[in-house]
């Protein structure tokens, strides 16, 4: 998650598509540059999908966070906070990941890259997102709706 983040968050701010920020982000990646735990091949193939789901999605994506995020526009967040955030986002509503530990991941990589208050603010946000899963408000996409070409989770009502 922590090495998608970073491609995303490249690719958000230095304008670099997701094919080169991918590469300027993996070409000297050592174990200690993966966080507390090492980057083997299948921790590799799981960033690259979440970015692949990610920029599939990306429309529906910022449209659910866009009406969870009351009182902020994606202009006034840190975009470290929106990078987290938008993979959060995604991997909530499209896999099968639950949500607790999702949610906790999120926080603390929003911590190690963002400001003071980003782990905070992302949990809140995440927080608000879940309730309105549980809520029904949204539906999520099952890992095998999403493999046979599943769309993106509705907006009840």
């Amino acid at each position: 998650r922590e090495l998608a983040f970073k491609v995303l968050f490249e690719h958000a701010v230095g304008g670099a598509s997701f094919a080169t920020a991918w590469e300027h982000s993996t070409q000297d990646l050592e174990p200690e540059d993966a966080g507390e735990d090492t980057l083997d091949a299948e921790g590799l193939k799981f960033a690259h999908a979440l970015l692949e789901g990610f920029e599939q999605h990306q429309a529906e994506v910022d449209e659910v966070l866009e009406a969870t995020i009351e009182g902020w526009s994606f202009g006034q967040m840190a975009k470290t906070d929106l990078a987290v955030l938008r993979l959060a986002t995604y991997e909530m509503l499209y896999q099968p990941t639950p949500p607790p530990p999702l949610i906790e991941v999120a926080v603390k990589i929003a911590k190690r890259y963002g400001g003071e208050d980003s782990g905070r603010f992302v949990n809140g946000v995440l927080a608000r997102l879940l309730r309105r899963v549980e809520a029904g408000e949204l539906q999520t996409v099952t890992k095998g709706e999403e493999e046979a070409g599943g769309r993106r989770p509705k907006a009840e009502g």
